[in-house]
């Protein structure tokens, strides 16, 4: 018996949460697989890298995708589903209308403020078990498991740097 996905818990938290769910079949996969599958998926990866940080950035193309009507997101492939964010944030910033196009976004600048970090590297934490009904970067199967914190970057990073994580702080409680 194959078991069938929550659907209360993919309307509340995206169909794009699949981490750990069952019910979707087996994952192939491929020997020696390729970079891309087909060549129109290295130019969507090359239009994506030429757009992103310039005209919007990450979360915007992630939230994107994470609004995608689920049949649609469940039929679609990887780069597919990236071309209908490329897509839709070029469009929605008028990038795509007729005429001039807008001014690039100007490079994120990271606060100069920051408060100290809630935690430091080797403190044991544990994931909140939460639900929330909007955007959220803590996946289904990351919630309610400790871990150690391997690293932090905070005010001594490089205003030059990014970084994309998976856990904020404000998903995670400290082990007592």
């Amino acid at each position: 018996m194959v078991n069938k996905p929550d659907l209360h818990s993919l309307v509340v938290n995206g169909i794009h949460d699949m981490g750990g769910m069952h019910g979707f079949g087996p994952i192939v996969i491929e020997t020696n697989e390729p970079v891309f599958h087909a060549k129109w998926e290295g130019k969507v990866r090359a239009i994506f890298s030429e757009t992103v940080g310039r005209y919007y950035n990450l979360d915007e193309f992630r939230h994107v995708i994470e609004r995608m009507e689920p049949a649609a997101y469940l039929e679609a492939v990887h780069y597919e589903r990236w071309l209908h964010a490329v897509e839709t944030l070029l469009d929605e910033k008028g990038v795509l209308a007729a005429g001039a196009a807008p001014a690039p976004q100007a490079p994120h600048k990271r606060p100069a403020n920051l408060p100290a970090p809630r935690f430091k590297a080797g403190d044991r934490v544990i994931a909140r078990n939460m639900h929330p009904e909007g955007h959220t970067r803590l996946p289904r199967y990351a919630r309610g498991k400790s871990g150690v914190v391997t690293s932090v970057w905070g005010a001594e990073a490089s205003g030059r740097d990014s970084v994309s994580v998976d856990l904020w702080e404000s998903y995670l409680e400290a082990v007592r």
